[in-house]
């Protein structure tokens, strides 16, 4: 699993910065999330290719979903055939048809999707994509990534070694959970099965205020993404514009157990000076701080323990 930041900039783009896009791939899926003016360029630009099934929209400001035209419209150009799912905060169905249609409607099949925080909004067969409910000036959710347990450890040796059992279908057998016969005895699963091993967690919180909704939503985040528009001396514009700095992502970070804190969202103020952003993050958050740019691809591995 990675993720690559396809967009970074705060409302105003800078020439380093693209607007708000994120693009997740997870054996062969690849999620969009958000997709500001220009997302279909930077996925040229980076690599990413186009098929995308789902994109996940935080809110609707400007920043976040004017690149969705122009993306459909690419599709149509191409021929796409396979329809898409967009996934909207709940309420805002009817203003993102209007916007897809003011450019044209397209010939693929466009599913809009609304969810509130909780709802799960892509349930696949390894993992599943919720909703959060997260602190904005408009309706708005961010999105979290589950990725199912996977299964416990197969210790062979044990299993060869001290029960004798040789290599075969009996060892898938027991993997999978069920029992076998063996040398007279009933061999059960968790004989030479570990305990099952976590999956992934990553969240992304879009542009949002330092919420415990959000928090929760994190707790021992492999990579949380989040909002961190300002700097502690713009900590009263933050609030004024339901941001967060980056220190209240650090601290969010910090509560919440995550492994790995990745800034996004950087206001143009700071287009020469962002690295005080993740200085500020730093100093209350143990784990790795990263200060997310264009085109930074993020790999995101088990946990240790698995």
């Amino acid at each position: 699993m990675h993720v690559t930041f396809l967009g970074t900039s705060g409302a105003v783009p800078t020439t380093e910065r693209n607007p708000s896009a994120v693009m997740l791939e997870r054996e062969g899926d690849r999620l969009l999330f958000d997709a500001g003016e220009g997302t279909q360029r930077q996925m040229m630009r980076y690599g990413t290719g186009f098929d995308v099934d789902h994109v996940f929209i935080t809110h609707l400001h400007g920043d976040h979903v004017l690149g969705l035209p122009g993306l459909l419209q690419t599709w149509d150009f191409n021929d796409r055939s396979d329809p898409v799912a967009i996934h909207v905060p709940r309420g805002t169905r009817g203003r993102i048809r209007r916007l897809i249609d003011a450019v044209g409607e397209p010939s693929l099949s466009v599913r809009i999707h609304e969810v509130g925080g909780g709802d799960v909004a892509l349930d696949a067969e390894e993992y599943r994509i919720t909703a959060v409910e997260t602190t904005h000036r408009t309706t708005s959710v961010g999105y979290v990534l589950i990725e199912a347990d996977r299964k416990g450890r197969f210790d062979r040796e044990k299993a060869e070694d001290e029960l004798g059992i040789p290599p075969g279908p009996k060892y898938g057998r027991l993997h999978r959970g069920e029992p076998i016969e063996h040398d007279g005895r009933t061999i059960q699963p968790e004989e030479v099965v570990g305990p099952p091993r976590p999956g992934r967690r990553v969240v992304y919180t879009g542009d949002t205020m330092a919420t415990t909704a959000v928090r929760e939503a994190a707790t021992e985040a492999d990579l949380l993404v989040h909002d961190a528009t300002f700097a502690e001396d713009r900590r009263e514009r933050a609030r004024a514009t339901g941001h967060a700095t980056a220190r209240d992502a650090g601290e969010l970070a910090q509560r919440a157990g995550a492994t790995r804190l990745a800034l996004t969202h950087v206001s143009a103020r700071y287009a020469g000076n962002a690295d005080r952003l993740r200085e500020e993050a730093a100093a209350v958050f143990d784990g790795e701080v990263v200060l997310a740019r264009d085109g930074l691809q993020i790999d995101v591995p088990f946990p240790e323990s698995g």
